[in-house]
């Protein structure tokens, strides 16, 4: 609640200490993935700290790619200085520098096709296995419209991934004789290159020579074939934070008293297109009957946004130990928001482009950016109670509530229009009970948490085609849950951590209607649906087990119930059980080394939505039980043995 409205951000650096000290960290997998991190920190006589680390990721994923080496290539370097303050050294100040570049492909390739069988569990295509096998294609060229000129780019989807970042810190504290502390931390970021790619899919449906589809070789193509969809996002990112506070314990009451001031500029576009795919490993991208290989630029919701928005905001806290048994924690923050910004408030269609004119319903329109400005005030209060009744046992409530207006991102697509500007509000309410001893730490807690005013485009494909359309839909969410966690130590050596949630998210407001190209109009309703991919029921179990003081065995198991595969409630998945597993051996006081296990029942299976499955009805299932139909869509991990060490010096 202290810092940006619906943001919770933990950031701690190495900032050294006056002794010399350096740790390397390695991991590797079966699949090749090399990671290593490495860290020096030390000082320089009694007021100077220094501290530099690197991090490197190498890392193929569980497949080759083939258009690229890595799923994921990660760099970052990180250096940083401190000066102690004071003759006790009661406070510091502290310059960190980092340096940040990736290229991630892996955004893209996590998709594959199955074959859903229609009681909530799925088949792999022969050929073609889940988490080991590529749904992207072997050929890396495309081609595309750049929204921002109209002009038609070729490019190759290795290159539209990189990712690059500067960031300047400044963290400062000063703790004053009567206990007042201090603190004033400022941070700079700048991302010239924020690039990535999404893949999406439809409607999977099978075709003949003569339907006029043409190969790689230009050969006709017979077979499985899906309608994908590629965006292309652009963006450069800049923001400058600071936050300043003061913390002071007056009797029973720890205050804090803070201000944040947030500048972030947004230089955003993306682009979109589709393309029809054979369906299997190592898809190739075909030619239509038209002779295209791709089409539909710009279609589906392509995206534009270029401005700012600055946030400042005052805060106050107290942490009120009433009594020894009594606490009671609350607070609040206002802030002020401002955003201006460009946007492209006009519907999408093939060939939308900034410059272009468009004949919406008989009024000719030039598509050009237009220029906003909202001006508001966003607020947040929050209160906590807690009470230990007897020794070790109590109960605790608290509730928050935390409002804000749709932020620039928000406008990157049409946009909310001014009759659906509408103030975000997050209520939270939870109480429960809490009793700890010896050997368990317990926790019970009922919790409600609701979400209005959430803005999202979604694309709707028509059932059985791969045509889609974008609408945009202003939603509500809401939520009543359970959770009860435990730390239980009941011997010598042994410790289990135990969680179990059940939950009841559903949408509300949740309905559009959408006209295809041939005229019919199809309507989706997902009001008091559950929502998608989120679990009712999440179990996690982790034993673990001290077999000496330098060698533990550790075991984690992750349930996730029923879970809802598309918007209507229609499409699901089984109750799964995720596991992992692993050995850690402190060898010495410089040496520690680990193996463990990611999915070591190898299970197969899918997870998140199935693509273009949006209008399909619950009666409409019982066809798919049986028969089957070809889908796609994100999978679990597979099987993956890791490796890791860790050298202190």
């Amino acid at each position: 609640m202290t810092g940006n409205i619906a943001y919770a951000v933990n950031s701690f650096s190495r900032l050294g200490q006056k002794e010399f000290k350096g740790i390397v960290n390695y991991r590797a997998n079966h699949f090749g993935m090399q990671q290593f991190d490495m860290n020096i920190s030390g000082g320089i006589g009694d007021k100077w700290l220094y501290t530099a680390s690197v991090y490197q990721n190498f890392d193929p994923g569980s497949f080759d790619i083939v258009i690229d080496e890595f799923s994921d290539r990660t760099q970052i370097y990180h250096a940083g200085i401190t000066r102690l303050i004071g003759r006790r050294n009661q406070g510091k100040i502290s310059l960190l520098y980092k340096y940040a570049a990736s290229r991630n492909p892996g955004n893209y390739v996590n998709q594959a096709p199955f074959f859903y069988v229609g009681d909530g569990s799925v088949k792999e295509l022969p050929g073609f296995h889940l988490g080991t096998s590529s749904y992207a294609p072997r050929y890396g060229d495309i081609e595309y419209m750049d929204i921002m000129t109209g002009d038609m780019v070729k490019a190759n989807l290795r290159d539209l991934t990189h990712n690059r970042s500067h960031e300047v810190t400044l963290l400062s504290d000063y703790t004053f004789n009567n206990g007042m502390k201090f603190t004033l931390n400022m941070k700079y970021m700048n991302a010239p290159e924020a690039n990535y790619v999404d893949f999406g899919g439809s409607t999977i449906s099978h075709v003949s020579a003569e339907d006029g589809y043409l190969d790689y070789d230009g050969n006709p193509y017979e077979g499985l074939v899906e309608g994908r969809r590629t965006w292309l996002h652009f963006g450069k990112v800049q923001d400058f934070l600071v936050t300043s506070e003061l913390h002071h314990q007056l009797g029973n009451h720890g205050l804090r008293l803070g201000l944040n001031e947030w500048f972030y500029h947004l230089d955003y576009h993306s682009s979109s297109f589709q393309w029809t795919g054979s369906v299997h490993e190592y898809p190739e991208i075909l030619t239509a009957p038209d002779g295209t290989r791709f089409r539909g630029f710009n279609e589906l919701s392509p995206e534009y946004t270029v401005g700012y928005e600055n946030k400042l905001a005052l805060y106050l806290t107290d942490n009120w130990q009433i009594t020894p048994k009594i606490n009671l924690y609350y607070g609040g923050r206002i802030e002020y928001y401002r955003m201006a910004a460009d946007q492209i408030p006009y519907a999408r269609y093939s060939g939308f482009h900034i410059g272009d004119t468009h004949d919406y319903n008989g009024t000719v329109t030039t598509i050009e950016p237009r220029y906003i400005v909202k001006d508001k005030l966003n607020y947040a209060a929050t209160a906590r109670f807690t009470y230990n009744i007897v020794k070790g046992f109590g109960v605790t409530a608290d509730g928050t509530v935390a409002t804000r207006f749709p932020r620039i991102n928000e406008y990157a697509g049409t946009g909310p229009t001014e009759e659906q500007y509408n103030r975000v509000v997050i209520p939270l309410i939870r109480g429960g009970i809490f009793y700890k001893n010896d050997w368990i730490d317990l926790t019970s807690m009922v919790t409600y948490i609701a979400k209005t005013n959430n803005i999202d485009q979604q694309n709707i494909t028509k059932p059985g085609t791969t045509e889609s359309k974008t609408t945009l839909l202003i939603y509500d969410i809401q939520t009543l849950g359970w959770t009860t966690s435990a730390e239980i130590d009941p011997f010598k050596g042994f410790h289990l951590h135990a969680l179990f949630t059940y939950q009841k998210p559903m949408y509300n407001n949740y309905q559009t209607t959408v006209t295809f190209s041939d005229g019919t109009t199809s309507t989706l309703n997902a009001n008091g649906n559950i929502v998608k991919e989120i679990p009712q029921i999440l179990i996690e179990l982790d034993p673990s087990y001290n077999i000496t003081d330098d060698l533990r065995v550790w075991l984690s198991f992750r349930y996730f119930g029923k879970t809802y595969a598309n918007l209507t409630d229609a499409l699901f998945f089984k109750g799964r059980w995720e596991t992992f597993g692993g050995i850690n051996w402190t060898v010495n006081e410089h040496l520690a080394l680990g193996v463990s296990v990611i999915n070591f029942l190898n299970q197969k299976g899918a997870s998140g939505t199935i693509n273009g499955s949006e209008l399909i009805e619950p009666d409409e299932v019982a066809a798919f039980i049986g028969d089957g139909i070809y889908m796609s869509g994100t999978y679990l991990r597979p099987f993956t043995v890791e490796f890791s060490a860790s050298i202190k010096f």
